[in-house]
């Protein structure tokens, strides 16, 4: 986010009065650390997709040539 838009919402937050300034600070606190949040798990996931792919892939072959067998949720 650029400066500018920073001063334009700090400004507006100025305008409110200090309970309601607080209010918004706090939703703007856990808004952002829910965004922060998202980020690291999409990053995680980045990361971990290629691994991901290729499990994939070997799952399929493997059913392909008959040496799969069906989950028994029964066993775990």
């Amino acid at each position: 986010m650029s400066s500018e838009a920073i001063a334009t919402v700090v400004k507006m937050m100025e305008t409110l009065p200090d309970a309601t300034q607080h209010q918004v600070a706090a939703y703007l606190q856990t808004y952002i650390a829910d965004i922060q949040d998202e980020l690291c798990w999409e990053a995680a996931f980045a990361k971990t997709q290629p691994n991901l792919v290729e499990k994939a892939r070997l799952a399929k072959q493997q059913i392909a040539e008959g040496k799969a067998q069906p989950l028994n949720i029964d066993e775990l």
